[in-house]
């Protein structure tokens, strides 16, 4: 018998198997993953190209309601092709872990939004403003201190010419 085309045989399913059939299951996993984690409030878009915000969710369907009329349709969830924007409460559960980084900030009506935004603005500059002013204020002291230095030397300069002519 011959060992040899057997061995070669052998090689090229492995081989396949590890470039071809492995990937595509772990590909495969990650959807199905990606799938059964879908919550209201997740932006979609679907496999024909639909994009949508979920409202309601079933086991085996989900409602998504689409543009500005605000259209519904039941789908199922197989026909999701990747989530867009995830979900405020997705997001909180991965803030919560980041909770130490950076404070949550509030959910708030847009006008009030606006304003708090104008706020952190006008506090921003401030902060650049007297950052620009400490920067000049150091320069200043710098210069102070070059001349004060030089007159020193120069008074020194001076006191050893008057204890020369002496």
């Amino acid at each position: 018998m011959n060992y040899g085309s057997l061995i070669i045989l052998v090689v090229f399913i492995a081989v396949m198997y590890f470039l071809m059939i492995r990937p595509q299951k772990k590909r495969d996993k990650q959807i199905q993953e990606m799938r059964s984690s879908l919550q209201v409030g997740d932006e979609i878009i679907t496999i024909g190209g639909i994009c949508g915000k979920i409202v309601k969710t079933k086991d085996e369907t989900i409602v998504i309601q689409v543009g500005a009329d605000k259209v519904k349709f039941e789908m199922m969830r197989w026909s999701v092709s990747q989530v867009v924007n995830p979900s405020n409460k997705r997001k909180a559960a991965s803030v919560a872990d980041d909770e130490d980084e950076a404070p949550k900030k509030k959910s708030m009506p847009r006008k009030l939004r606006k304003a708090a935004e104008a706020e952190e603005t006008a506090e921003s500059e401030k902060l650049e403003q007297t950052a620009a002013a400490a920067e000049e204020a150091e320069e200043k002291a710098e210069k102070a201190e070059e001349m004060v230095e030089q007159a020193a030397e120069e008074r020194k300069e001076e006191l050893k010419e008057e204890v020369a002519e002496k």
